[in-house]
């Protein structure tokens, strides 16, 4: 279980909220949203989609990828991974395991990904699994499903940067 933030409100009473793991390790905090995105070739404007219900996450993976010459697609929402797929046709998936429920499937990295090997034609999109979970109990059933590799929030990006480039080419 995440740790619990305390947050006081006016009447002063706590609230406990959970927070999720930050997604890069400290060294590895995005640049400031404010400052102009750094152009490099790396990415060579390959797009890659990320999925995970938080958008604060969102906004630090799409930060890192854009400064490393990638373009990004976003989605908050499991369920539309596969309209965005075959809509802007991403070389690579960076996907969180756990999205809230909604509706009346309850979405999350697995059922993104056989729904994906279902009901989407071509060759499979390479996914990389993002979790603020234990990848030991995951690994196997993912990789097992046709994940290229599972990483641990917070990472390293350099670590993700290689992997990502390794299997975009």
């Amino acid at each position: 279980m995440p740790p619990k933030l305390k947050l006081q409100s006016r009447n002063t009473a706590e609230a406990e909220v959970p927070r999720e793991k930050q997604p890069f390790a400290p060294d590895e905090a995005p640049s400031d949203a404010a400052a102009p995105a750094l152009t490099s070739s790396v990415g060579k404007n390959r797009k890659i989609l990320v999925v995970d219900d938080n958008p604060v996450v969102i906004k630090a993976f799409e930060l890192k990828l854009k400064e490393s010459g990638f373009a990004v697609i976003t989605a908050t929402d499991a369920s539309a991974v596969g309209s965005l797929v075959q809509e802007e046709a991403p070389e690579l998936i960076l996907l969180d395991v756990n999205f809230p429920a909604a509706g009346a499937v309850q979405w999350n990295g697995m059922t993104v990904m056989q729904w994906l090997g279902r009901f989407v034609e071509g060759p499979p999109t390479p996914i990389i699994i993002i979790t603020g979970d234990d990848p030991s109990t995951l690994s196997k059933k993912f990789m097992d499903a046709g994940a290229v590799a599972i990483f641990q929030k917070p990472l390293k990006y350099p670590e993700l940067l290689e992997t990502i480039l390794r299997t975009l080419d």
